[in-house]
Parts: structure tokens; C-alpha cells; sequence
């Protein structure tokens, strides 16, 4: 008899300094995206403290932690979860750790069925009939102001566009602006005062190299790579160039191969003609050129 009384008067004393854990799922079915409860509670806490996960990150993938409140005092420990679930199927909240002190207590685990119960066949209405309204016209470009504007901007930048490379690049490369480029380089050269100083060299090499450029812009042809006797045939089979300034060509650019080589000495007289002549030749290609034209469309 008092073996029998001893043991019970340990359960009971066991059961009165030992802590008890328990938990509780509200619901073990739930519809997607439904609240649910889940409560941990701790007794018999002597002052001891309790250790588990953070707030917010107890439970784990898949179960959505909407609220996560802790309460506790000299005994009690007390943790109530909100949560959601938005994924179909068989979720478990498995066992978790609650420390007291030195001792690991866990709780049970739980088997969540989440289900869908939007069914196929279900017909989904609105609160309230749809209402036509009859817009204007005003109403319309309030709608569509932007992308009709950003459109006209569109159009209007291929129209530039177009135009830049039709009529802009030609406006460079008119005879109009390699004539006045080319009389401002001759102006350059004259006023070097070669022809006073009796520098015929560097006159000569200076004139041929102005006029060379000249015609491999203005005419097309390659005279800034060709030697000067293949440059005068090939304007001669060209016909691009008149007679005039094909002779004006001829002249000046074989006595300037001469003084480069030192086979002439030209006077004063001479230099100051070709230069004029060179000059001359230079304003009159806008006329080939028209003639050109003239042969090319009929």
C-alpha cells in the first residue's frame, strides 16, 4: 500500500514541476487562400524562458503567416498563428522544437488538406449589367491623343529622315559648294605670293593638287590617284568636260609635271595665266555639268 502511494504521489509531483505542451490546428480541410489557427501552448514554465523560431518564420514553405502573436508569463507560453495557403493539395506542419530552459519539447504533426472549391461548371456575374455609353468624338482623341500624336512624331521623323538623305547630302556635294570651296583654296594659294617670289615648285604643286581634288569631286574621276597623261585620256573619253577646260587641263597640268621635274622654268607671265585659266575652268563646271545633265535625260 505505501509503494502504491508512493508512486502516485510522484506522478504527482512530476506532473505538478514538469512543463505540458500542447497545440492545435482550428481547421484540418481548408479552401485556398482560407484563415486558419494554429496555437501552441506551454504550462508549468517555472520563470523559464522559452526559445523557439523568429515571429513570422515557424511554420514552414507554403503556409502563409498572416499574423504571428507570443504571449507569456511566469507559467504560461502561449503562440497563436494566423496563416493561409495558396498551392491545392497536402501540406504537414511538421514537428517543432519549443526549448524551456534545457529541455527540447515538440509538438505533434499535422496533415492540412487544401482544396479548391471553385468547381468548372460555377458561372461567374457581375454585380451589375455592363452599360454602353456612346463616346464623341472628343472623347476619343481624350483616349487616343497620345499614340495619334506620337504617330504624326513617327511619320514625321521618317519624312526627315527621307528628306535628309534625298536632298541633304546632295546640298554638300553640289557643284555649287565644290566650285566655292575650291575658288577659297585657289584664294589661299594666291595669296601665298608664289608667283612674286618665283616659288613656281611649290606654285605648281600646290595649283595641280587644288584643281586634282576639284575634279574628283566635281566630275567623279579618279584625278587624285591617276598620272597625268591616263587622267587627260580619260577625260577626253569621258566627255564630261568641255573642250575648253579639257585644254586648260592638258596645258596646265603637263607644264606642271615639267617644273616638278625641272625640265622648264616658267616666267611670271605664265604662272599668273595658269592660275587665272585654272580659276576660270573652275567657274565654268557648273556649265559642263548642266550640259551633262542635258545628255542624260534626253
Amino acid at each position: 500500500m505505501k509503494k502504491i502511494l508512493f508512486i502516485i504521489c510522484s506522478l504527482v509531483c512530476v506532473n505538478a514541476f514538469s512543463q505540458i505542451l500542447s497545440s492545435n490546428v482550428e481547421k484540418k480541410t481548408m479552401a485556398l487562400g482560407e484563415v486558419n489557427h494554429f496555437i501552441i501552448k506551454i504550462d508549468n514554465l517555472s520563470n523559464q524562458q522559452v526559445t523557439a523560431a523568429p515571429k513570422n518564420e515557424l511554420l514552414p514553405f507554403h503556409f502563409e503567416e498572416t499574423k504571428d502573436s507570443i504571449g507569456q508569463n511566469q507559467n504560461l507560453y502561449e503562440r497563436k498563428i494566423e496563416f493561409t495557403v495558396y498551392d491545392e493539395g497536402k501540406f504537414t506542419i511538421p514537428e517543432l522544437e519549443f526549448k524551456v530552459g534545457s529541455k527540447v519539447l515538440k509538438t505533434i504533426p499535422y496533415e492540412i488538406d487544401v482544396i479548391n472549391t471553385a468547381q468548372k461548371a460555377d458561372q461567374i456575374t457581375d454585380i451589375m449589367n455592363n452599360k454602353e455609353v456612346k463616346l464623341e468624338v472628343k472623347d476619343y482623341w481624350e483616349l487616343y491623343k497620345f499614340y495619334i500624336l506620337a504617330g504624326l512624331g513617327i511619320i514625321a521623323l521618317i519624312i526627315a529622315v527621307i528628306m535628309f538623305i534625298k536632298w541633304g547630302r546632295r546640298s554638300k556635294d553640289s557643284p555649287v559648294i565644290a566650285t566655292n570651296q575650291t575658288l577659297k583654296e585657289l584664294d589661299a594659294l594666291k595669296k601665298k605670293k608664289y608667283v612674286e617670289i618665283g616659288n613656281y615648285r611649290s606654285f605648281y604643286v600646290e595649283l595641280i593638287d587644288i584643281s586634282r581634288k576639284f575634279i574628283t569631286r566635281q566630275y567623279h574621276l579618279p584625278a587624285d590617284v591617276l598620272l597625268t597623261d591616263d587622267l587627260i585620256d580619260l577625260i577626253k573619253k569621258n566627255n564630261t568636260i568641255s573642250q575648253e577646260n579639257e585644254k586648260v587641263v592638258e596645258n596646265v597640268f603637263l607644264r606642271g609635271d615639267m617644273v616638278k621635274f625641272a625640265k622648264t622654268f616658267p616666267d611670271k607671265e605664265t604662272m599668273e595665266k595658269d592660275f587665272a585659266d585654272i580659276r576660270d575652268f573652275v567657274k565654268r563646271s557648273s556649265k559642263d555639268l548642266e550640259f551633262e545633265n542635258l545628255r542624260k535625260d534626253v
